[in-house]
């Protein structure tokens, strides 16, 4: 079967790019596969971080795809679409997790779709974190040019079904990244991150950004005693001054460790292993890769009931809710986990979510999704 993936890959970066690169390799197996990216995914005026591509730091699966298309020069579009045409794929993959990228790839699943080509999209996201004026009609402008779609999570099946009512899907579990490398000794991880093996260590991992709640945490930490210890990992998509002011403020310095900045896939292990438990205080969500990375190191999670977060922790007992993103519901979640010692039996929970939440699965998925879609077209 032939298959075209357009979406971020190599040399881009990101827990996107991670994602595509590891489904393109389950794909590869047992298809002929070629992927497609962008010449230009955004353009640096909107991208808030400090660069889009890899760097000699990172590990990135360099997948082979095509730099086909340009999200803001339409002519690209129908380019694009030559291209992947002319491979004549039987499915074409999308990944959705933005309006932005409305146009563009709506654009060319249309001209895709008039040679036969069934359009399936991965979808993390139908709306925005942040909504803006004029988002439903972009978004509306992909959804209606394919046949199917796979959701994550509750929340996005229900925002694509306000959208498509009769929409053709499956939903399936984040598959957990594995090509972070094994867990470490933790003593050894805590000596090269140069921390107190002793403290009781919380991680706050991936981009910074207002909605996943940072403030909040920090808030909760200072309702915790002297042994506790947050780490802060990852690069910051807007303003760090505000959560500095409140570390100053609140007197949190020999409370936390820093490391605010981009994470290469080398230093992930470290912080996953150093770390006790791995607390997602979001504010709005749909479903988490970083839950997904912490699973992967049999490493439990706290997180607030928003979104989809519920649905890849209660049901499989792999760590522990917190019912609103309240600093004194938080700090007590954290509390809790720690007096009531949950890490071992959380552990052998992640282990079981393991069998079903892999690449393998969500292949198999797709290509079942891809098989419903050709026989009712």
């Amino acid at each position: 079967m032939k298959i075209a993936y357009l979406s971020t890959f190599y040399p881009f970066r990101g827990g996107i790019a991670q994602f595509n690169a590891a489904l393109y390799r389950e794909l590869e197996k047992d298809n002929n596969i070629r992927a497609f990216t962008f010449k230009r995914q955004y353009p640096n005026v909107l991208f808030p971080g400090t660069s889009q591509f890899v760097t000699e730091q990172d590990t990135a699966d360099k997948i082979d795809a095509e730099r086909v298309l340009d999200t803001i020069n339409p002519l690209t579009f129908w380019s694009s679409a030559r291209r992947i045409n002319k491979f004549t794929p039987d499915l074409m993959l999308t990944k959705f997790w933005m309006p932005f990228f409305g146009p563009s790839l709506g654009q060319v699943c249309r001209l895709a779709k008039k040679k036969g080509t069934i359009n399936i999209s991965i979808l993390d996201n139908v709306q925005p974190h942040e909504k803006r004026p004029g988002d439903d009609q972009l978004i509306n402008m992909f959804l209606k040019q394919n046949d199917g779609f796979i959701v994550m999570s509750d929340t996005v099946k229900n925002d694509l079904l306000d959208f498509q009512p009769n929409a053709i899907y499956k939903s399936v579990q984040h598959p957990l990244y594995d090509h972070f490398g094994a867990r470490v000794d933790r003593k050894q991880a805590c000596e090269k991150l140069m921390i107190d093996p002793e403290k009781k260590i919380l991680l706050f991992f991936g981009f910074i950004r207002s909605y996943k709640g940072l403030d909040i945490l920090l808030e909760a930490l200072e309702a915790l005693p002297e042994d506790y210890l947050l780490i802060i990992a990852g690069e910051v998509y807007g303003n760090f001054d505000e959560y500095e002011k409140t570390i100053r403020d609140r007197k949190l310095w020999n409370k936390v460790k820093l490391f605010v900045r981009y994470i290469s896939d080398d230093e992930v292990p470290l912080l996953f292993s150093a770390a006790d438990v791995c607390v997602l205080p979001y504010k709005s969500a749909t479903q988490s890769g970083i839950i997904g990375i912490s699973y992967h190191f049999d490493l439990p999670v706290i997180a607030t009931d928003v979104g989809g977060l519920r649905e890849m922790i209660t049901p499989f007992g792999t760590g522990v809710v917190v019912d609103e993103p309240k600093q004194n519901k938080l700090s007590a979640a954290i509390a809790d986990y720690f007096n009531m010692q949950m890490r071992s039996t959380f552990e052998g929970n992640i282990q079981k979510y393991k069998q079903i939440a892999n690449w393998k699965s969500l292949a198999k998925d797709i290509m079942s999704l891809y098989e419903e879609l050709k026989a009712v077209k």
